[in-house]
C-alpha cells in the first residue's frame, strides 16, 4: 500500500537530528535556540517577525558539518524583549551576546531578510567575531520603488494582526514570503499563531516591522552609503538571492552585493523571500560547500 504525504512536516525534518531547544543568557536577554551538531558555530538569523523554525529544513543537513544554532532574535519567538528601540545595534549586540554565552570567539553567521542585515552589521562592528557570512535574501541595501510597495504590503499584513489575530491573517502574512503560496504549510501557520498569541507579541512585531520599514526608507536607505559600508566587510561572504524576491529585487541590490570585496553570488529560480524553505536542498548545499571551504582557509 502506498501512503501519500501531502505536506512536509517540520518534525520529519528534525527527527533523528539530535536537535535540542535551549535557552541562553545572551547580553542579558533570555534567548531561545534550536541547536544541533558540533564544530564551528553557525548562527542562523531569521527575518522580521520570524523565529528559529524558519530554518527547520536546514538545521539537520547543516548540523552534519557545523554546530548549528538557530536563534530567536531579541523580541522574536520565545526570546526576551527589549525595553527600547529595536535597532541594528541591539540585534547585533544580541548575536555577539550569544557567542559570548556559548564561549565562541568566532562563528559563521547566516541571515535571512532582516537577519542578513544583522549579520552584515555584526561583521562590520565586530569583524574579529565573524569568520564568514552567508546572506539569504537579506543585505544592507535600499529597495527600489516596487520594493517599497512590497514592503508596505507586508507592513499592512503585519498591522492587520492587531485586529484579526487568527490562522487566516497569519497565513496571509506568511504567503508573502514564498513564490508558491501552497508551499506554506498549516503546521508553520499554527506555530506562528502560537508564537504571536503570547501577551504583547503582536504589538512588538508591529513595532519591529515599522522600525525595519523606516530603516529601509530613511537612515538606512542610501545605496551609496551601503555600498561604501559593505566595502568594509572583511570576511568571505556568500550571497544567495532569488528571482522573485519581494521588497528587494536582485537588480536593486546588485550594487550593494558587488561592493562586498570577497563574495560569491548565486541566484535561485522560482523562489521568493524564503529560499531556505522553498529550495532547502539547493541552499543547504551552497552553504555547506562554501562554509566548509572557509574552514580550510588558513
Amino acid at each position: 500500500m502506498v501512503i501519500a504525504v501531502t505536506q512536509r512536516s517540520i518534525w520529519s525534518d528534525l527527527v533523528g537530528v539530535g536537535v535540542s531547544e535551549r535557552y541562553y543568557d545572551a547580553a542579558g536577554i533570555r534567548t531561545r535556540v534550536l541547536e544541533a551538531g558540533s564544530g564551528t558555530p553557525l548562527i542562523l538569523l531569521h527575518g522580521t517577525g520570524g523565529h528559529a523554525e524558519t530554518y527547520a529544513r536546514n538545521i539537520g543537513p547543516l548540523s552534519r558539518h557545523f554546530r548549528v544554532l538557530a536563534m530567536d532574535m531579541v523580541g522574536h519567538g520565545y526570546s526576551g524583549h527589549a525595553a527600547g528601540d529595536y535597532t541594528m545595534d541591539l540585534f547585533s549586540d544580541h548575536v555577539v551576546g550569544l557567542l559570548d554565552a556559548i564561549g565562541a570567539e568566532q562563528a559563521f553567521l547566516s541571515g535571512e531578510s532582516l537577519g542578513g542585515g544583522v549579520a552584515c552589521w555584526t561583521a562590520l562592528r565586530h569583524p574579529d567575531r565573524v569568520r564568514a557570512l552567508s546572506l539569504n535574501t537579506g543585505i544592507l541595501a535600499r529597495p527600489d520603488e516596487k520594493g517599497i510597495k512590497d514592503l508596505d504590503d507586508i507592513g499592512a499584513r503585519t498591522a492587520n494582526l492587531a485586529a484579526n489575530l487568527n490562522a487566516e491573517t497569519i497565513r496571509r502574512r506568511l504567503e508573502w514570503l514564498v513564490f508558491d503560496p501552497a508551499s506554506m504549510t498549516d503546521e508553520m501557520v499554527a506555530i506562528r499563531l502560537k508564537v504571536y498569541s503570547q501577551p504583547g507579541m503582536v504589538d512588538t512585531m508591529i513595532n519591529v516591522m515599522n522600525t525595519v520599514l523606516q530603516m529601509n526608507r530613511a537612515a538606512f536607505g542610501d545605496t551609496d552609503y551601503y555600498s561604501h559600508t559593505l566595502a568594509n566587510i572583511k570576511c568571505p561572504t556568500l550571497v544567495v538571492w532569488t528571482d522573485h524576491n519581494p521588497g528587494k529585487s536582485y537588480e536593486a541590490v546588485k550594487p550593494a552585493i558587488d561592493a562586498i570585496p570577497d563574495h560569491e553570488f548565486h541566484l535561485l529560480r522560482d523562489a521568493a523571500h524564503w529560499p531556505q524553505w522553498e529550495k532547502p536542498d539547493e541552499v543547504n548545499q551552497l552553504m555547506i560547500e562554501f562554509l566548509t571551504r572557509m574552514e580550510r582557509r588558513i
